[in-house]
């Protein structure tokens, strides 16, 4: 036997009721926009880090370049967020903008945790240079 999605009735009293397409996208673009804060916030971080120690990481310039990339990315998500969260999705042409942004911020978010992965596989420590030994070495 198959469950069905139509709605129906519990017990014969009261109707299930039906999902509110516009209301679920909705509470779905908070929600990821709350994980585009966490991760800004982590980048922030890391671009403070970066910039405090400066020319002494090995890869200086290649994280710097991510880590900006990486907010300047997910700044355009958020407001990417913020338009398709303002689309009614229950009127047609709504649906059609909704389905093209949703994508674009697909692909967005994707090369995101890509350049994201990129940037912890350099780290934000040295490995094999510890911070107070180059401290040393300059004096």
């Amino acid at each position: 036997m198959m469950a069905s999605i139509l709605p129906s009735t519990l017990g014969g009293d009261a109707p299930l009721k039906t999902m509110d397409a516009n209301r679920y996208a909705t509470k779905k673009t908070i929600a990821q926009g709350m994980l585009d804060i966490a991760l800004l916030t982590a980048n922030a971080s890391q671009l403070k880090y970066i910039l405090q120690v400066g020319h002494k990481h090995e890869f200086y310039t290649l994280m710097l370049t991510l880590i900006s990339v990486s907010i300047i990315m997910q700044m355009l998500v958020g407001l990417l967020f913020i338009v398709i969260g303002s689309l009614n999705i229950n009127r047609k042409k709504d649906q059609t903008a909704a389905i093209i942004l949703n994508d674009i911020i697909l692909v967005l978010i994707f090369i995101i945790s890509l350049v994201n992965v990129i940037i912890s596989g350099f780290g934000m420590e040295y490995s094999s240079h510890p911070l107070h030994l180059l401290e040393r070495e300059n004096y």
